[in-house]
């Protein structure tokens, strides 16, 4: 199950975050995207109905069917990419990125909603940690690949740049007609295990949270769970870690190229972070299952990620800040898993991990959004102003982890002193 969803999920990733790559290696001119905002406004316009959709998506998706809405979504993003390799202007360009962002809205949030229903609270994060690691991995690698297609610029009269978008468009279509195949459904649902071998599965989660039998959401549970604080906490945690997931993934290429390498280079040297990204991620999820914490993880990662903002943005020597794309690339990318897992590990019932889900993923849509307009063409090369914001909000992360970690303290001494928690079972303790 974790290598079929990772290998997708890198293939989302790379179509979402190929657009900085393609501009170095001859996009910008040719589309004008130097002008003004217009590279900024192309790259935020994608997480607009990124954003929006994701809660209806989660909604539907035991309706229509995990294997079904997920091939779905991968073909028609895929095909979207493809197109974009033929578009004649920024503002076509801009169409397609409104209409990738729409189809991967549902693929990430059904995705981790799937995940979390298979396994009990302290065996999730490595198993989100493992995907995750699959996609950082093969997205790491991606310029590489993009470089050696830059290589066909010119052939059949198509630039080097619109070749990346040709390529990479027809791989996740060929990749998400096969994943119809492997891609699975809730364990409730599901059709490769036996009935023996689901009702473990599902007795493994009834034991360890109660919540194996899934719910029916309905507009009623819909407000109720909306209006659980901790929910809205979660949310900006997780918009908080991903703004500088987003600033390098977008903006990576151009500081590099700002270093004084050159374009070949540059796409090459993007892949060392990404490798260094997948070992703290997995080293994180590995820990803090291990120790059942998610909480002091989760602070260590983001203040690696502060240190890396550090030297980026305020120290002058190239290797310097090269070493600081490493420390924020692999401080927020194990963040994302972390706070992942957190919030799953702290919900209980299948209504409410579908809200839960959605709405905390959705926030990292506004992240993207967020770091997509604090990195403006205007602040190139140092891009002060995006750096200034990044650390902003990790000090907001941590400010919201410390509310968390007290609430839950105190919530977990009432159940050890024989106190109901209010909407959760008499012996449900929070995870720290």
């Amino acid at each position: 199950m974790l290598p079929v969803l990772g290998m997708l999920y890198a293939v989302a990733l790379i179509d979402r975050t190929n657009l900085g790559i393609a501009r170095a290696a001859g996009m910008d001119h040719d589309l004008h995207l130097d002008r003004g905002s217009r590279y900024s406004i192309v790259s935020f316009v994608y997480f607009i109905p990124y954003t929006i959709l994701q809660f209806p998506s989660n909604v539907i998706l035991r309706k229509v069917g995990v294997t079904n809405w997920l091939t779905f979504c991968v073909i028609s993003w895929g095909a979207v990419q493809l197109a974009m390799g033929f578009v004649s202007s920024w503002i076509h360009l801009a169409v397609c990125r409104v209409l990738l962002g729409a189809f991967e809205a549902g693929f990430f949030p059904g995705l981790v909603f799937v995940i979390t229903t298979w396994y009990t609270r302290h065996e999730v994060q490595k198993r989100l940690g493992a995907f995750y690691v699959i996609s950082i991995l093969i997205g790491g690698f991606s310029p590489i690949f993009a470089y050696v297609l830059t290589l066909l610029g010119g052939k059949q009269g198509i630039p080097a740049w619109a070749w990346i978008f040709i390529i990479e468009g027809a791989i996740t279509i060929l990749f998400g007609a096969i994943s119809w195949f492997f891609i699975p459904e809730f364990p409730d649902q599901n059709k490769f295990l036996t009935k023996g071998e689901t009702n473990v599965v599902l007795g493994r989660v009834e034991k360890d949270r109660g919540d194996s039998v899934p719910d029916t959401l309905t507009l009623k549970k819909m407000l109720l769970h909306l209006r659980d604080w901790k929910m809205w906490a979660f949310a900006i945690m997780y918009f908080c870690a991903t703004v500088p997931a987003y600033a390098i993934g977008f903006f990576v290429t151009i500081i590099l190229r700002s270093m004084g390498w050159s374009i070949a280079n540059s796409l090459l040297l993007t892949a060392p972070p990404y490798i260094f990204a997948a070992a703290t991620v997995m080293l994180f999820s590995w820990l803090s299952d291990k120790y059942k914490q998610r909480a002091i993880f989760i602070a260590l990662q983001t203040g690696i990620t502060l240190l890396g903002l550090f030297l980026t943005g305020f120290v002058d020597s190239p290797f310097v800040r090269y070493v600081g794309i490493f420390l924020t690339n692999g401080g927020s990318a194990g963040c994302i898993p972390g706070l992942l897992a957190y919030s799953a590990n702290n919900t209980i019932s299948h209504s409410k991990r579908a809200v839960s889900t959605a709405m905390v993923i959705s926030f990292g849509g506004v992240g993207g959004i967020f770091a997509t307009t604090v990195f403006r063409q205007s602040d190139f090369p140092r891009y002060i102003p995006g750096i200034y914001a990044s650390i902003g909000c990790q000090l907001l992360l941590l400010a919201c982890l410390t509310g968390t970690t007290i609430y839950f303290r105190l919530e977990n001494l009432k159940v050890r002193q024989g106190c109901r928690i209010v909407g959760q079972g008499a012996d449900f303790v929070y995870t720290l």
